[in-house]
């Protein structure tokens, strides 16, 4: 028996021991397609040099000093790239260890941002349904995936909930894009007047909605909806690109697309590949300015904050992107993957739903098409989806609970930027093979 305490303690999996670009390689020889990044991480692939020269570069010079005694030079580097390319009003990075530190982080700057101009009130968070921030208690109770919260709810914070932007079961038969925005809008004023304005912190919400619901993309309008009504109540919009962000879309970052900033941008997963770990909130200068001239020190810190080998390989991942123009391919394979898909699948009895953006895309499945009816949950369609493509030798994100935490099967698709076209015939052949082996 393994010492290990797995994710699964009943589960029996296949040791890795090797990778080579987009595939995994166990002990016995078998190659898997890595077709989801592993949960969106591995955007590089698993064998890139010039991160692996940069992570044995920096062991060698310095691994790691404590941020409350230096700074170092990749941390530094990292942060003025970021900025660079950052979205308008984005003028400093704080950087962490994962994704949903980096959500615990930017509630917590939100509460002393407030705290710091005098208004101690403002205290309430306003997030989504069918949402996901993270597994540390304040994520988790900011985040909407009922599945992930419901033993765990006597731990929580009370978080205001609204209406995701989920146009494949919540826009109505008719309803324009521009309706449906306008209507979303108005549960979240509604929201905020119930709270009182006064009161409400942040808003926070995914460009692109992850593994809770399968790569949901808003439609056009929405986040610029959003962030007009918390810009006028003077409430933050947080944007978790955690999933989504770092190029996965197609853009650095995910909120590119649809042409807004916003006060805090968190970002992990493709930031480090899965080199090294880390995340980051992306602050605005408005934010750090006021702690600066306030307290001058942010009531927060983990030990591994601003690790000097994780950001040098941070940084090697994201000159490699750039460099290699990978962002353009992310945008070509999607393109080509969510057409194959399509090709594959559009009358298919039980594919409802295909969407996403760049190398991000949800397969959403129904035992109904017409009337979008999901299968028994009972069946856990999903998990057996996941265990017949790693057979394949195929690695895929199925998740169930799409529609409410409850009801509802898709399968994410998230994999390297480095893939080509053949890499996207493999995936849509052997996910293909996959879900008719079990829906027989």
């Amino acid at each position: 028996m393994s010492h290990v305490f797995h994710r699964s303690l009943t589960a029996a999996y296949p040791v890795a021991v090797g990778g080579d670009g987009p595939y995994l390689i166990d002990a016995s020889g078998k190659r898997y397609l890595d077709a989801c990044g592993g949960a969106a991480v591995s955007c590089l692939g698993h064998s890139d040099a010039a991160v692996i020269a940069a992570v044995q570069q920096q062991v060698g010079q310095l691994a790691y000093a404590h941020s409350s005694f230096f700074t170092t030079e990749p941390m530094e580097a990292l942060a003025d790239f970021l900025v660079a390319r950052a979205p308008e009003g984005i003028d400093s990075v704080y950087f962490v260890s994962g994704g949903s530190e980096a959500v615990e982080s930017a509630l917590k700057l939100a509460r002393q941002y407030f705290v710091e101009r005098g208004q101690p009130q403002r205290r309430h968070i306003i997030a989504r349904r069918q949402s996901y921030h993270g597994n540390t208690l304040g994520a988790l109770a900011t985040g909407g995936n009922a599945w992930r919260r419901q033993q765990f709810a006597p731990l929580l914070i009370d978080v205001s909930r609204v209406s995701p932007c989920y146009a494949y079961r919540n826009q109505q038969p008719g309803e324009t894009d521009a309706h449906y925005v306008a209507r979303l809008g108005r549960e979240l004023e509604q929201q905020i007047n119930e709270l009182g304005a006064e009161n409400v912190m942040a808003f926070i919400a995914e460009p692109v909605v992850g593994a809770t619901s399968g790569a949901v993309p808003a439609v056009s309008g929405y986040l610029r909806q959003m962030r007009d009504i918390c810009q006028r109540h003077g409430i933050l919009l947080i944007l978790d690109e955690v999933m989504c962000g770092m190029g996965r879309t197609g853009t650095l970052f995910a909120c590119e697309h649809d042409g807004v900033t916003a006060d805090l941008i968190c970002i992990a997963k493709g930031l480090g590949a899965g080199y090294q770990a880390i995340g980051a909130v992306m602050v605005s200068a408005a934010i750090r300015d006021t702690i600066r001239d306030g307290s001058g020190f942010f009531q927060h810190g983990h030990t591994y904050i601003g690790h000097a080998t994780a950001c040098a390989a941070a940084l090697a991942v994201q000159q490699q992107i750039e460099q290699r123009d990978l962002l353009a391919n992310v945008r070509a394979m999607g393109d080509l993957l969510q057409q194959r898909l399509r090709q594959r699948f559009d009358t298919h009895a039980h594919v409802g739903d295909i969407r996403g953006r760049g190398l991000f895309v949800g397969i959403e499945l129904v035992q109904d098409r017409a009337s979008k009816q999901p299968f028994d949950p009972a069946l856990r369609l999903h998990a057996r989806i996941k265990s017949r493509a790693m057979q394949a030798g195929l690695m895929c994100y199925p998740m169930g609970g799409t529609i409410d935490g409850q009801h509802g099967d898709h399968v994410l698709l998230a994999p390297p930027y480095i893939i080509d076209s053949r890499h996207v015939d493999e995936i849509v052949d052997k996910l293909g093979m996959a879900i008719d082996a079990c829906l027989q």
